[in-house]
């Protein structure tokens, strides 16, 4: 044990004494970091690595796939371009006192929370909001149904990132029973307008359907049950999303029918594959949104249209 703490503090020193002479690239971190994800070292291996040959033999000693790990470490690479990308485009709602609210909708296990995670990763929490409301209190029941969404809109030089919205009421809602036939037929009337209103006061809206296939989603769930880190995603409206699977695909269609308009257009993501449906949309908002220095972005701002595309009632849908 003697032995092992005098390897460690003398790891920790030579570690601490590279930092200060040299410092890790900024390639580094994110080989690092991918490789935290991937395996897990002792600080004898992690000596060991000095260059990519003996980088790749160890992966390889360990069963590790090396195709795998490079696309998790691009992945990585152009997700933090893309975040450099949206801080430039923070600070410039911020000076320009822009109010911008992204949605994300979707079935259950689409991926929207970890979307929104790295959308909000670097960006300044005093101007970056994300707004996921809870089951509606008593009082609220008796309110406009709009009213407590309203009170969520972005403030001047705000983004606020609504991990679901209003639309609870087009799908969820009147899937499980949770409205009436009456109050569902209400806010499929009034929603249009609704987001009129938004369009004509400046806030700028965009609306995001993450569509995954019913395979996908069933095994999002089982892994969901295995994984205790996981298992607080779990509930009682998941457990029937896949026996609902028809009804959800019916009101789905109904509301992309009734509420897909020019002013406040459907943007449906194709997210089986996680990694892709992050990145391609944070491309697409930086795509369509101006900002400062845009003109020298870090890479493509260009969404890959076999990821992301704007509804079309001819258009294919993994859901």
């Amino acid at each position: 044990m003697a032995k092992q703490d005098t390897l460690n503090q003398e790891t920790k020193a030579k570690i601490k004494s590279n930092g200060r002479s040299k410092g890790l690239s900024q390639e580094e971190k994110l080989v690092g970091k991918t490789l935290k994800k991937q395996v897990k070292l002792t600080e004898e291996e992690l000596t060991q690595i000095n260059t990519k040959k003996a980088l790749r033999e160890l992966l390889l000693s360990k069963n590790i796939d090396i195709s795998k790990t490079l696309y998790k470490l691009k992945y990585e690479q152009e997700l933090e371009k893309l975040q450099i990308e949206l801080v430039k485009l923070q600070r410039s709602v911020q000076l320009k006192g822009r109010r911008i609210a992204i949605i994300f909708e979707g079935r259950d296990a689409a991926g929207k929370g970890g979307s929104i995670r790295r959308f909000i990763e670097h960006l300044n929490p005093r101007t970056a909001r994300v707004v996921a409301l809870s089951k509606p209190t008593e009082i609220e029941k008796g309110q406009w149904y709009f009213q407590r969404y309203s009170q969520a809109l972005p403030n001047p030089g705000e983004i606020v990132f609504f991990d679901r919205s209003w639309y609870n009421r087009a799908v969820v809602e009147p899937v499980m029973g949770f409205c009436t036939d009456r109050q569902y037929e209400i806010f499929m009337q009034q929603v249009p307008e609704f987001e009129h209103m938004l369009y004509e006061d400046g806030v700028e809206v965009i609306k995001f359907w993450f569509s995954i296939s019913k395979e996908t989603q069933a095994e999002r769930f089982d892994a969901r049950r295995t994984d205790p880190l996981k298992q607080w995603k779990i509930s009682p409206v998941d457990e029937k999303a896949q026996e609902n699977w028809e009804k959800y695909s019916k009101f789905k269609e109904e509301m992309f029918s009734k509420t897909h308009t020019s002013y406040s257009p459907w943007i449906i993501v194709k997210a089986n594959d996680k990694k892709k449906a992050r990145l391609e949309s944070m491309r697409y908002v930086l795509s369509i949104l101006s900002y400062e220095g845009k003109e020298n972005p870090c890479t493509s701002l260009s969404p890959d249209p076999e990821v992301v595309l704007r509804y079309h009632r001819s258009s294919h849908s993994l859901d």
